[in-house]
Parts: structure tokens; C-alpha cells; sequence
């Protein structure tokens, strides 16, 4: 039997359904999904998939459109599917982890006590995370990602906006082969703080983290505003955007792309991508999910798997 090199983790909501249209319509030869055996095999049904359970990672024959079915145990299943999925993806550094939507509240109120996706994987990988997306043909990577907005000023430092930048132009350079990103690294107040008129971050901490970016051979611009940065985005100037904030970066992106973008995870020692939307509660079983997010997540992964 053939390994699948894609682990599809399809989350909550509408994910089971977007996960299993999106196989059906890219080809599933190299993936397999991992989760809650009812929530899965009910989208089966409604499709009419079929659809073959199996025990082991590497046990689906091929042709076939497997599931690795998760009970619900110490912790909630979709929880147990990405911690197997992701530690199988570290042991074999040819696997790509594909996640579905997850809801952060309902699994924080049976003991999830992680943020998202992003903080657990870089839990189970020992290493800080990096929050990245890419789409309309740009990175973004986020500085802070969810973060209260009143809690951002304070986790700003030269080291994480250095280290932020860094792990995404390598990324940039190893995964996708750009040679030389362009970069634009973002500030944190109106129109970048205006001389220390609007906020003093640029001046103490985004600013000096720039030098230091560029005294490493970086071609980094900033601190500028995130309108000046998506702007130049717009006219494909830029590859990679650093924000400081979620919503700084998300927003713009997301305008521009929603349904192409993907999250991506850095800093890891696995890969790791997902579909830029959430659970989609009000759409589960009327027929009107959109499969785009998780077809481009797929080929996204299929993109890193085969290299630069």
C-alpha cells in the first residue's frame, strides 16, 4: 500500500464536508483523513462516498477514500486527531498535516487549553510557533496573533519581530524558492506611529528590530503602515508582510484573497496548513459550503511537499 502523504484533520462544523468534496474533487490518493468517525461517515452518507475505515496510519489500500477513525476519550476527538496526525508528521518528515476548521470555544469547555491550532502544534513540537498565511501571491506572518488588541504593545520585542521575519523569509527561500523576499515590516500605530506623534513602538522596538533585519542581509522596508504595505502587496512589490497584530494583517489579506488563502505554521519541524475560515456552523447541512478554502489548503500542501 501506497503512504499517504497528506493527514487530513477536518475539524469541526462544516470541515468534515469541505474536506471530504475537496478529495473527491482534487484526487485523494495521497491523503488520508483522521477523526470523528460519526461527523465524517454522516458527510459520506450525504454525498453518497464511499468511504473505508481503516487502523493505521499507512493501512488504506489503494484507490481508496480512507478514515483512521478517533473516539472521544480523555480529550475531544478532533483535539486527539491532530495530536496523532501531527506527531506521525514528525516522525516522517515526508507527511503534510491538512487541518480543518476547529471551534476554540466549545473545545476550551471540555479543557483545550491552547488558543488554536498554532499554539498546540507548537506544543507538541517543543518550538514556538510562527502564525504565517499565504495568498494573493504574498506571506503574511504575524508578530502577535490571538491576542487581545490591549495586549499587544507589551508583547512587542526586537527579538520576536526578528525571529517572526526571519523564520518566514527562510521559509520563503527553502519551501517556495524565492531567493531575496522583499519584505515589509509593519508598525503598530496610524501611519506607522508619525515621527513618535501617534505612539512610540516604531521609534523604541519595530524600528531597531529593522536594522537589525537588515544588518543580517534582509531586504526589509519599515516600519511602514499596513495601508502602505498592501498597497504595494496590490501592485506585487511585496513577499512577505510582517504585522504586528492579527486583524492588521488578516484584514487586507483576506479582502483580497478569502478562499484562496491558507494558514500556514512555521518554525516547526513539521508542515502544517489550513483553510483561512472557520467552523461555519450556519452552513452544516444546507449544501452552500464553500470547498475553495480546503482546495487550496491541499494544493498548498501538495506545493510544499514537491518543493521550490
Amino acid at each position: 500500500m501506497p503512504p499517504r502523504s497528506l493527514l487530513v484533520t477536518p475539524g469541526m462544523g462544516i470541515g468534515p464536508e469541505v474536506a471530504l468534496r475537496a478529495l473527491v474533487a482534487d484526487g485523494h490518493t495521497d491523503a488520508l483523513l483522521i477523526g470523528r468517525a460519526a461527523a465524517v461517515h454522516s458527510q459520506a452518507a450525504v454525498l453518497d462516498l464511499d468511504l473505508l475505515e481503516v487502523p493505521a496510519i499507512d493501512a488504506c489500500p489503494e484507490g481508496a477514500l480512507c478514515l483512521l477513525p478517533i473516539p472521544d476519550g480523555a480529550e475531544p476527538a478532533e483535539v486527539a486527531s491532530i495530536r496523532l496526525a501531527a506527531q506521525a508528521c514528525l516522525a516522517d518528515a515526508t507527511r503534510t498535516l491538512v487541518t480543518g476548521p476547529i471551534h476554540k470555544g466549545r473545545l476550551a469547555a471540555r479543557g483545550f487549553r491552547f488558543k488554536g491550532h498554532t499554539d498546540f502544534l507548537g506544543h507538541l513540537a517543543g518550538a514556538p510557533a510562527v502564525m504565517a498565511f499565504a495568498g494573493a501571491g504574498v506571506m503574511l506572518a504575524l508578530v502577535t496573533d490571538h491576542l487581545p488588541l490591549s495586549a499587544v504593545s507589551g508583547a512587542l520585542s526586537k527579538p520576536r519581530i526578528c525571529r517572526v521575519t526571519t523564520v518566514a523569509a527562510q521559509a520563503l527561500r527553502q519551501q517556495l524558492g524565492v531567493e531575496a523576499p522583499r519584505i515589509r515590516v509593519c508598525g503598530l500605530n496610524p501611519h506607522a506611529g508619525e515621527g513618535g506623534v501617534l505612539g512610540r513602538e516604531e521609534i523604541d522596538t519595530i524600528g531597531p528590530a529593522c536594522d537589525l533585519l537588515r544588518d543580517a542581509g534582509l531586504s526589509v522596508v519599515g516600519p511602514v503602515s499596513a495601508e502602505q504595505a498592501f498597497t504595494e502587496v496590490a501592485r506585487g512589490e511585496v513577499d512577505l508582510v510582517v504585522a504586528m497584530y492579527h486583524d492588521q494583517g488578516l484584514v487586507p489579506l483576506k479582502v483580497m484573497a478569502f478562499g484562496q488563502t491558507v494558514n500556514w505554521t512555521l518554525g516547526l519541524p513539521l508542515r502544517r496548513v489550513s483553510v483561512d475560515h472557520g467552523t461555519a456552523d450556519d452552513l452544516v447541512g444546507t449544501g452552500r459550503a464553500s470547498i475553495a478554502g480546503m482546495r487550496s489548503a491541499l494544493s498548498f500542501a501538495r506545493r510544499l511537499r514537491r518543493g521550490p
